[in-house]
């Protein structure tokens, strides 16, 4: 069984095989970092016993590095790779420490089975919410640091001279008073045998300091991908492999009533049926297309049920009637908002709606799963290899131990393949069905795109009261939508009441909250679930919060006849990180200077992911066609890790925020979801991508996250110019509601 993928990670994707690639042969140092307090901090080589029972596997396998003889460095990386770059940025924060040659890194990725055997060495292994490396930078800085320390000990045994004599460099050890020197692959055995220092001792690296984290260094997982020879999910062939298309009830909540199997098994190459649940099927047959083909073609009665009867106009109505609903819905309450807008000078009021949105992976859902005997094997482009580990487990019925995740890279994520693991759990049916044979199976497009878990749809009424001065007095925001909790983690709803669909209105904690300070705000959730699974998209619940908040602001100022920088300024004075990014961006854009005739701007600023960001659009707008010539943004995310990953990692946001905003809705007909394909809900054209311009400013004082913060201001920004450009707010999402499309 061999699956190749980037620098050597699954090179053997045996269990065997890739322990054995992660030990050292001829020697070296193996240093095994404690994600958790009550670990060890760090393990060598000679301190493991391969037969060992509480070892998986029968070969051992070290933690977050291994130096091998010939200088190469292997770190280990537990998140997942997606695009995002995170593999990249972790090798830059242990190279950093560790003061390796960064021309000499690889990296590969540690599998869960390994990390439960380690007692959760790695931590844990979700790739999600902007945190690959803000939540893992410490333990794995700090395992990188303890390698150095001992490696610097057993130079100075060597050569028996004290170690504070020493000094390294990209690898080099060098004896300060004699000029002698060394490398790490030299000393690395001997390094092996020494006692790991206590972590606590350690003291890291000042970020202002760095020389290789902080640096715009290229992604080291880029090559791969451009000559072709990277193995996605999709690409993985094992020997005697099998491919399987699965095919669940249209409508949510569904079910098979039958099925005729004969009819698929006349066509070419299908080895069998398998029903995987009350509304899945599976064709099983020698190539994908085959079983794709026979499944379309086959035969299938489903009792769509009673939600057969839900349309897009009834759960809008749903919605639209929950803003009216009278209870206890609060989530922050500060004086009394109600009472202070009533009394107000002036009372703003405004209705926001945002849609159901699908993932669209370049890449459809797909796992490969092989049953031998008592154990289960599977390759599984993830976001949480433990989400994944987990599911192969419950769906075998096979304990954790007897498992294994070989996780591949995804081509796109989004939140899709992480606490959602359907398409694990669908391999793993299948493949029980055919022991001792690897089954791959995918997810059609139209599959993919028609049974995702979508972003959840949302309606906000926001009202605000002003003084005679202009003066905000109130702020009532009153969100009423689809709930990922209800979904995914019921258990966490109290009384009705979701903050997490709030998440941007938090008062304090350091993940997302408000950035203004209001004399008086009342903040309220209305739960209204459908049939429609909702889950995690990039940004969250961050990007209708965002719109709904900072598109208000602009109508608040508009209302009180100020500058809307200005008008946010004022509210944001005991919020300087907020601040900081909206003055940051404002400054970029020459928000103060005029713009040529026809060009208008709009701005934004909101938190999210522990992060703060900025964003100032420039747009036209003739014949309702909107033309945007430029988005300027600012971010604080406490430390760089990379420049160049950041702002590409702005950029993404960007394109799939504008999409989000222009493109087509996801929507519900008799049940079931209407767009299918591409052809009916389209993504961003590059050509309707504007220049993207970004300044970095970082505070170094947290660590905050990336990929999902610039989101959520991409949209409210664009909708301001907007509003500025046509003379009157737009308010519904996607922007063809209004009836405006992007140039």
């Amino acid at each position: 069984m061999t699956a190749n993928t980037q620098n050597n990670e699954l090179e053997n994707a045996s269990r065997r095989d890739f322990i054995i690639k992660g030990t050292l042969a001829g020697g070296g140092l193996m240093l095994g970092v404690g994600a958790m307090p009550d670990l060890v901090f760090a393990q060598t080589a000679s301190q493991y016993d391969p037969n060992s029972p509480t070892k998986y596997g029968d070969a051992e396998v070290n933690a977050w590095v291994s130096i091998k003889p010939d200088e190469t460095v292997i770190i280990r990386i537990a998140r997942s790779e997606m695009g995002q770059g995170t593999r990249t940025g972790l090798a830059q924060l242990v190279t950093e420490e560790l003061e390796c040659n960064w021309k000499k890194v690889k990296t590969q990725s540690a599998t869960p089975g390994h990390s439960l055997a380690r007692k959760r060495v790695w931590g844990e292994h979700g790739t999600g919410g902007s945190r690959g490396i803000r939540i893992s930078e410490d333990y794995v800085r700090r395992g990188a640091a303890a390698a150095r320390i001992m490696l610097l000990e057993a130079a100075a045994k060597q050569w028996n001279v004290p170690v504070t004599e020493l000094k390294v460099d990209k690898g080099v050890i060098t004896h300060v008073p004699t000029g002698r020197k060394t490398t790490y692959g030299k000393v690395a055995e001997l390094a092996s045998t020494l006692t790991p220092p206590d972590p606590k001792s350690i003291t890291l690296r000042d970020p202002r300091d760095w020389r290789v984290a902080g640096q715009p260094y290229a992604r080291i997982d880029t090559a791969n991908k451009v000559n072709g020879t990277k193995v996605y999910g999709l690409d993985l062939q094992l020997p005697g492999m099998l491919c399987a298309s699965v095919k669940s009830c249209p409508v949510f909540g569904g079910k098979l009533v039958s099925y005729d199997e004969a009819n698929a098994m006349t066509f070419r190459g299908v080895k069998g049926v398998v029903k995987i649940n009350d509304s899945t099927l599976a064709v099983v047959a020698d190539t994908w297309w085959h079983a794709n083909t026979a499944l379309n073609a086959m035969p299938i009665v489903w009792d769509e049920g009673k939600n057969a009867a839900v349309s897009q106009d009834g759960i809008d109505q749903m919605l639209r009637a929950g803003l009216d609903e009278e209870g206890d819905f609060w989530q922050r309450k500060e004086g009394d908002a109600p009472a202070a807008i009533n009394s107000a000078n002036k009372k703003v009021e405004a209705i926001y709606y945002t849609p159901y949105r699908a993932h669209v992976t370049m890449e459809p859902m797909n796992a490969t799963v092989k049953i031998s005997g008592d154990r289960a094997e599977a390759w599984v482009p993830t976001q949480n290899g433990e989400g994944s580990h987990a599911a192969l487990s419950e769906a075998t019925g096979f304990p954790l131990e007897n498992c294994e995740i070989y996780k591949l890279d995804s081509g796109c994520g989004l939140g899709r393949r992480g606490s959602t693991q359907d398409f694990t759990t669908y391999a793993a049916k299948v493949a029980q069905k055919y022991p001792g044979v690897p089954v791959k199976v995918i997810w059609s497009r139209e599959e993919d795109m028609t049974h995702d878990y979508y972003h959840p749809i949302a309606m906000a009424k926001m009202t605000a009261g002003l003084d005679g001065a202009g003066n905000l007095t109130g702020m009532h925001i009153k969100v009423a939508g689809q709930s990922i909790n209800a979904t995914l983690a019921p258990g966490v709803i109290k009384n009705g009441k979701d903050e997490r669909q709030l998440q941007g209105f938090y008062a304090k904690g350091p993940d997302a909250q408000l950035g203004y300070t209001f004399p008086t705000l009342l903040t309220e959730y209305v739960m209204k679930n459908t049939h429609v699974p909702v889950g995690p998209w990039r940004g969250v619940n961050t990007n209708q919060n965002g719109i709904f908040m900072e598109c208000f602001m602009d109508e608040c100022a508009k209302a009180a006849g100020k500058d809307p920088v200005q008008f946010r300024q004022a509210l944001m004075q005991s919020h300087p990180k907020h601040l900081g990014v909206l003055n940051a961006a404002a400054k970029k854009a020459n928000w103060d200077q005029p713009l040529p005739a026809g060009t208008f701007r709009g701005v934004a600023q909101f938190m999210g992911y522990a992060s703060y960001s900025a964003c100032v659009a420039e747009v036209s707008v003739q014949n309702n066609v909107v033309n945007i010539s430029r988005l300027v943004f600012a971010l604080n995310c406490g430390h760089v890790v990379n420049p160049y990953l950041t702002r590409e990692q702005i950029e993404g946001s960007v394109a799939m925020a504008l999409g989000a905003i222009f493109n087509p809705e996801i929507t519900v007909e008799n049940g079931r979801i209407k767009q299918k394909n591409l052809d009916t809900y389209p993504l961003l054209k590059l050509a309707s991508t504007p220049r993207i311009e970004s300044v970095l400013v970082p505070t170094y004082d947290f660590w905050g996250g990336v990929g999902e913060p610039t989101i959520c201001v991409v949209g409210p920004a664009v909708a301001n110019a907007i509003s500025a450009a046509i003379g009157r707010p737009v308010r519904n999402f996607p922007l063809s509601k209004e009836g405006l499309s992007l140039a």
